[in-house]
């Protein structure tokens, strides 16, 4: 029995996407938002994040996509450990506190209540869900760093009827609940 067929482009079709063509095209795929956060001997980091997916759950582990020029990149590789607080949508606000290059650390967590999960990265108090994890596996992808992180503990908002907060076509939305 034959494998699957794999068809290789040439060369030259690789090239006919731009990055412009392919944040358009990105931009149809609805994301959930997130704050990924860390904490350790160089403080309290944090950024908003829509990538992020499972990758296992036995065991539990988490992939984190992060840009490589935010500025909290260096901190959540340096402490090896980071919170994925995923965001209702009634958090659009503190959403753009951490996508904000000019706000200060400690204005951004000031925006909201948080406590330290196991790892010591902060938790959001009424996230939807807050992952605590250890990092596993790091690699570098073009402008990105890919982070595996395998989940420690986790606390789940059973009492929130709201939403989750989305990303889609470069702005917050909603899934619609039956």
């Amino acid at each position: 029995m034959a494998g699957p067929t794999v068809t290789t482009l040439p060369p030259a079709a690789e090239a006919d996407v731009t990055a412009a063509a392919f944040r358009d095209g990105m931009a149809a795929l609805a994301c959930a938002v997130s704050i990924v956060t860390t904490d350790g001997a160089r403080g309290a980091h944090g950024f908003t994040a829509s990538a992020v997916c499972s990758v296992s759950d036995t065991p539990p582990t988490l992939l984190v996509c992060i840009n490589r020029a935010t500025s909290a990149h260096p901190h959540v590789l340096d402490h090896g450990v980071m919170a994925v607080n995923v965001l209702h949508r009634g958090q659009s606000a503190l959403s753009d506190a951490f996508a904000s290059r000019s706000r200060p650390m400690a204005e951004r967590f000031a925006a909201a209540t948080w406590r330290r999960g196991r790892t010591g990265a902060p938790l959001l108090d009424g996230a939807l869900v807050s992952f605590d994890c250890r990092v596993s596996e790091v690699r570098d992808v073009a402008t990105h760093t890919i982070v595996i992180a395998r989940v420690i503990d986790m606390v789940v908002r059973h009492d929130c009827a709201r939403p989750g907060l989305i990303w889609f076509n470069r702005a917050y939305g909603h899934p619609v609940t039956p």
